[in-house]
């Protein structure tokens, strides 16, 4: 397991993320407790990119629920199909939103965040959480993101 990440500051993101990749897999190498592991993973990725939030939620009894998070404190619970975390969760899907201020009942855990990609994390075809990233800056997330973030997902 590396103790330390090595991060390529002056990298575009992309070789950030190829950069990132191995060291996530041999974080999670081994380890078999997947909250260790959510936590190392929003760890990483908070640290290569200083994104706002990078978390986890967990499906609890018909809820999101938090989980491992590097970032400002956040919403606890989320409902199915509410805000983006709960819509990428109905539908199974990656969202990209650019504007969240644009986006129909988007839940305003911080007035700083602007821009969000949410990943949903499944199981044998069944949805178990989500990956939330959350940007400071305006359209921020682009398809490069998800492809490599989806990567990510899977190692879980």
């Amino acid at each position: 397991m590396a103790e330390d990440l090595n991060i390529l500051p002056d990298a575009n993101r992309e070789e950030r993320y190829k950069n990132l990749l191995p060291q996530v897999k041999s974080l999670v190498e081994g380890e078999n407790d997947v909250i260790a592991n959510m936590a190392n993973i929003a760890a990483a990725i908070k640290e290569t990119f200083s994104f706002l939030w990078v978390g986890f939620y967990l499906v609890k009894n018909d809820e999101l629920v938090l989980g491992p998070f590097q970032g400002p404190v956040a919403c606890t619970r989320i409902k199915s199909g509410k805000g983006v975390c709960g819509t990428a969760w109905e539908q199974q899907k990656t969202l990209i939103v650019p504007d969240v201020n644009t986006f129909p009942g988007h839940i305003a855990c911080s007035s700083r965040s602007f821009s969000e990609i949410v990943l949903p994390i499944t199981k044998n075809g069944k949805t178990i959480g989500v990956l939330d990233i959350d940007s400071e800056l305006l359209n921020d997330f682009s398809e490069l993101d998800k492809h490599y973030l989806e990567q990510i997902v899977a190692y879980l």
